[in-house]
């Protein structure tokens, strides 16, 4: 009996770490507004989504709902991916360099260009408001601190999403998922996708749900423990700059492709 009961608390105390997600598909946008959405920005202040329409060189906000609030936001861009909000700006990688935007004014204000920038790609911002920015063709990611771009890190093959999580960086190349030190220091958790990793969103402490354009999404742990939640490749929905709702457990998946954001609410 009492080897029963040893054998019974082992599996009760590893069962958690089986334990198995779920998406549950709340609303897709329509596809009349967006052209080539490759990002979209949870923005809990203002309760709605900053959308990066690529292919119009704007930006649309859009409630939680997935309706249209302003259609031509900003306009002006190039070919603009990856975001991020601080201290009232707003901040997104266009081709070669950085927009910045006064979110109250809705005007690009400047832009901090990156001289040997072939394709950036996604972008985030501590808590110190350092900026760091990826460099798809070249697998770089920059730093960018008042202003002044510096390269960061090098001979990453596709280097595309980005995360901020305090000290930590957190990097997705085409195939992998890095995490990177103050000290610079890169930790593979998980490799072996298949090519087109392109977001990343902290779910929970040490987990995370990472995209592939292609039409794939992971929830990934810090362990490297992978499940793979959704492929929509065969019906050519794309999962490309993902965002996340903790609160509301909701997550927000751009489809390049069919001009849409889908929302999933994550079990």
């Amino acid at each position: 009996m009492k080897k029963l009961l040893v054998l019974a608390n082992v599996v009760f105390i590893y069962l958690p770490s089986f334990a198995q997600h779920s998406l549950e598909k709340l609303w897709e946008s329509d596809s009349t507004t967006l052209k080539g959405p490759e990002s979209a920005l949870f923005d809990a202040k203002s309760g709605s989504l900053f959308v990066s329409s690529m292919n119009a060189g704007s930006v649309v906000i859009m409630d939680l709902k997935g309706h249209v609030i302003k259609k031509d936001w900003i306009n002006g861009l190039h070919s603009n991916k990856g975001s991020a909000l601080f201290n009232g700006l707003f901040y997104t990688a266009e081709t070669t360099s950085i927009a910045v935007i006064d979110v109250n004014k809705a005007q690009i204000i400047k832009r901090v260009p990156i001289d040997s920038a072939v394709m950036l790609n996604d972008l985030a911002v501590d808590s110190k408001g350092v900026i760091y920015v990826s460099d798809t063709r070249t697998g770089k990611v920059y730093r960018v601190e008042d202003d002044k771009p510096v390269l960061y890190l090098e001979n990453l093959p596709g280097a595309n999403g980005l995360l901020t999580v305090q000290s930590d960086l957190y990097v997705l190349t085409s195939t992998s998922f890095l995490k990177v030190d103050a000290n610079k220091i890169v930790t593979t958790i998980a490799d072996g996708f298949e090519s087109g990793l392109d977001g990343i969103v902290m779910v929970a402490n040490n987990e995370f749900i990472i995209s592939n354009f292609k039409g794939m999404l992971w929830w990934v742990k810090s362990d490297g423990t992978k499940q793979l939640l959704l492929d929509t490749r065969a019906n050519g929905i794309m999962s490309n700059d993902i965002s996340y709702d903790g609160k509301t457990k909701i997550l927000y998946v751009p489809s390049f492709r069919t001009n849409r954001i889908i929302a999933y609410k994550v079990k």
